[in-house]
């Protein structure tokens, strides 16, 4: 009896359903693409004078890229510049406020003088000449408020001109083509001695340090656990030694294709050593294991 029960559990256990064990990664076939990407344009009108990098070259971020003509652009810069100094002089002189104070003091020291006069022997001093003093001493105290006045005026207008200089030192600023990114050049399309207008590209600028591997997976739960999650990359057209790289998800397609039930997904692909291309095609192995919960 004993041994029919045992048998019995044994088949029993070999018949229930075991869970199966969940993939710990998975692989997506992609392809390597641009991150990013930038056509320089120029930002002020003129012939450009310098062209500073070739196609090919790597540059960084705030290298110059070209210089439009800024003969002009310097000139005002340099005459906003000495149109500051005049009037931060002009908001540092106060001779004409202590020559106004100093001509009351006077004034009024001698009205105080002739009234003490008038004191001690009366009628000595006319009333016309008290009511001269009184008007002298008036119109000193009104030379004093109109010579403080044309101070306040002189460090409004000062700062009102070393506005105009920082804006003139931004338009010379504006006459340089910059990049904007670490990249490589790969595309010039204005020359020394060609007119540019606003907006027009100058060159044209990838960033290799960092590419996007992109590819589709069918999601078995939601989008967002992807997010972060770390990839290997493997390019069969990279020496098997170095071909492995390393990245994180950081895009997943909020739709859904219909038709297959599949979303594209990227991940940010760190290339210092720009071994890899845009356009080559790569295994990316997404581990689910460290997706989020």
């Amino acid at each position: 009896m004993f041994a029919i029960q045992y048998l019995l559990l044994l088949v029993a256990a070999a018949g229930a359903d075991v869970p199966p064990r969940p993939a710990e990664s998975i692989e997506i076939p992609s392809l390597i693409r641009l991150d990013e990407q930038v056509e320089v344009s120029a930002r002020e009108a003129g012939i450009i004078a310098e062209m500073n990098v070739r196609e090919g070259q790597s540059i960084k971020s705030g290298d110059p890229i070209a210089r439009v003509d800024d003969t002009e652009a310097k000139s005002a810069e340099e005459r906003a510049k000495f149109e500051l100094e005049i009037a931060n002089l002009k908001a540092a002189n106060t001779v004409n406020v202590r020559f106004a104070q100093t001509t009351v003091e006077v004034a009024r020291a001698e009205l105080n003088r002739s009234k003490e006069s008038n004191e001690k022997y009366k009628k000595s001093i006319s009333e016309t000449e008290m009511d001269r003093l009184r008007l002298i001493v008036e119109n000193g105290q009104l030379e004093v408020e109109r010579a403080q006045e044309e101070l306040k005026v002189a460090a409004v207008t000062s700062r009102l001109k070393e506005s105009e200089y920082r804006a003139a030192q931004l338009r010379v600023e504006r006459h340089a083509v910059v990049a904007p990114l670490h990249g490589v050049v790969v595309q010039i399309k204005r020359h020394v001695g060609e007119w540019v207008e606003p907006g027009d590209t100058v060159a044209r600028v990838l960033r290799l340090d960092r590419l996007r591997a992109e590819g589709f997976i069918k999601l078995p739960t939601r989008s967002e656990r992807l997010l972060g999650s770390p990839v290997r990359l493997i390019i069969d057209q990279i020496p098997s030694k170095d071909q492995q790289f390393t990245g994180r998800v950081v895009f997943v397609d909020p739709e859904i294709d219909p038709v297959n039930a599949q979303v594209r997904i990227w991940a940010e692909v760190d290339n210092k050593d720009l071994q890899l291309q845009p356009g080559m095609r790569a295994r990316m192995i997404l581990d689910l294991s460290a997706a989020k919960p």
